[in-house]
């Protein structure tokens, strides 16, 4: 039997279902390969293939280029695999090997971030494995056509290293209205098609003319929307204009992650509560109803995870949450012991909180709270994570650090609004601003480690503070960190990052605030985390949120009131 055409892969930590966590699969990208084994179990980067080999799972937008493909080629032309078994497949015949790339370098908001908190010569998992599939004996030796795309293939393009790991193409953008002109360019090898491929909005596709995946994806990933319009500066996505899926679609490609052994759907999307909006970014809870009723129906489905959401839908109408969580929260594999729920079970959707400071949301994300303005930002936080947390939904929300022209006080307000979420339930990431391709900030300078202030080191331990203490409870878990923080200060942290990273440390290991107040921002002492939950938003004074009661706080019946609406283009705009 001769070699297949085309070859497919994706590095294993892209393509890992292990523990049905996206959480586990993005920490495991960021650790520095060095440490990887000691850090990692080796059974979280075991992926399950076929028997003949071939992947049973991998990213979803590796499977949609598999589709496009097998439209024009046989299931025998075209083979996706994992890195384990490129040499059973890239043969003689192989013209080929298609590259999914989600962080071939390293640089994307978490993994740079997280990488070099070891040291900066040092590469996550995730780029190692890249570089190990370019460099394959197997590709090597056969010499095919190396084409690379996915949504971190600009990083290869702005590092200039397509020359260093032999890439014939680069391909960025949604592909769907355009590949099979674009491939069988490729497979020619047509003089007249550019390195590097970039597709404008002017190609976006329609819904109708992206195909239902042929095979399963991780996490059983079903696309519900594909753009946001919200017009965040930083974001790609933003900067699209949203759809969303017929119904048809999303149970046709739920029934195909089913039929190939997926237990659980996870819902693609920039922002769930986008999908069959309704003029002014209002969620229609009826479609959003519908679709997850119908989805769950599917036999063989058994739990739903969740994707993005934006808060302020969720203070303007909060009976969303309320309708919702019978939806969700009981189909859901993630526990806490804070949940109210029979089996303790929660949801925990992606939240870009982003900052804590008016001025920078104002700059470059005030589409985001719409229809609240950006002095509302910190009030909408808090009153939509009441909200959420009531309903057993303990959202992962992210944090950038480092917005181009930053200050202190900015920083000092995110720091603010992370002491006002002390009692809130959920994850809390901090991330470094990633000037992203294909975003409006694009030319805008990196935010670096080496270069952190104080308070932004404060802010980026405390934020790990709270999340070891929400999942594996209080002191318990600092006890872990009592001695290995202050050898990391001695032995790396302070070489690499000065004696500004020593207090936000020794926070972050436990030592009491009553030993640190005079150089640290914030102070803790005597607080203790509420585990009963927020109280009410409405009450003058709620514990947890006092720094906030003063002349710029907005009472929450004024957040209720109808607001005089604007057309999306302009809420983005103004």
């Amino acid at each position: 039997m001769g070699s297949p055409r085309i070859v497919l892969t994706a590095s294993n930590s892209e393509a890992s279902e292990w523990h049905h966590s996206i959480w586990q699969q993005m920490m495991s990208a960021t650790i520095p390969f060095k440490y990887s084994k000691k850090l990692i179990p080796p059974e979280s980067l075991q992926n399950e293939s076929w028997p003949d080999g071939r992947a049973k799972y991998v990213p979803n937008g590796l499977r949609m280029v598999e589709t496009l493909l097998l439209r024009e080629y046989d299931e025998a032309d075209v083979v996706t695999c994992y890195l384990e078994y490129l040499d059973r497949f890239v043969g003689p015949e192989t013209k080929v090997v298609a590259i999914h790339a989600h962080n071939p370098l390293g640089i994307s908001y978490a993994t740079d971030v997280y990488s070099k908190l070891a040291g900066q010569s040092l590469i996550p998992l995730n780029a190692h494995e890249f570089i190990r599939i370019v460099t394959h004996p197997a590709i090597q030796k056969y010499k095919p056509k190396i084409v690379v795309g996915g949504p971190g293939a600009w990083q290869l393009e702005k590092a200039n290293r397509l020359d260093e790991f032999k890439i014939d193409y680069l391909i960025d953008g949604e592909i769907e209205r355009v590949f099979s002109e674009l491939f069988k360019r490729i497979i020619e090898g047509d003089p007249t098609l550019p390195r590097i491929v970039k597709f404008s909005k002017e190609t976006q596709p329609t819904v109708e003319e992206i195909p239902v995946v042929r095979h399963r994806s991780t996490f059983g990933v079903v696309e519900i929307t594909r753009g946001c319009g919200r017009g965040c500066q930083f974001c790609s996505p933003a900067t699209k204009v949203g759809r969303s899926f017929p119904l048809e679609h999303i149970i046709a490609s739920t029934e195909v992650n089913a039929r190939q052994g997926a237990t659980e759907i996870m819902f693609s999307s920039e922002d769930m509560f986008l999908y069959e909006q309704l003029p002014n970014f209002t969620p229609n809870l009826p479609a959003l109803e519908t679709m997850f009723r119908s989805v769950k129906a599917v036999p063989g489905v058994e739990t739903l995870q969740t994707s993005h959401i934006t808060m302020a839908p969720v203070v303007k109408d909060p009976s969303i949450i309320e309708r919702l969580t019978p939806l969700l929260v009981p189909y859901s594999h993630v526990h806490h012991p804070d949940s109210t729920d029979p089996n303790k079970k929660c949801i925990d959707p992606i939240i870009g909180l982003e900052t804590g400071s008016p001025r920078l949301f104002n700059t470059y994300m005030k589409g985001k709270g719409y229809p609240y303005k950006a002095h509302q930002w910190r009030d909408v936080v808090l009153k939509g994570m009441e909200i959420l947390n009531r309903h057993n939904w303990f959202p992962f929300c992210t944090f950038i650090i480092g917005l181009p022209g930053e200050t202190d006080e900015d920083t000092k307000q995110s720091l603010d609004l992370l002491s006002d979420l002390r009692d809130a339930k959920g994850t809390f990431v901090p991330t470094f601003f990633v000037p992203l391709e294909d975003t409006r900030m694009a030319a805008k300078k990196s935010a670096k480690l080496i270069e952190m202030t104080d308070l932004q080191w404060e802010f980026f331990f405390t934020c790990w503070k709270y999340n070891l203490e929400f999942w594996y409870g209080g002191q318990k878990a600092a006890t872990k960190f009592s001695l290995g923080v202050p050898l990391y200060y001695k032995m790396i942290g302070k070489k690499l990052f000065g004696r500004g990273i020593k207090y936000p440390l020794w926070r972050f290991a436990g030592v009491p605030d009553r030993f640190m107040r005079r150089h640290l921002y914030l102070d803790f002492t005597g607080r203790k985390r509420n585990r009963a939950g927020m109280l009410p938003f409405e009450q003058e004074i709620v514990p947890g949120f006092e720094t906030v009661r003063g002349l710029n706080m907005i009472d929450a019946s004024v957040l209720h009131q109808p607001t005089r609406t604007h057309g999306s283009a302009s809420a983005v705009g103004d």
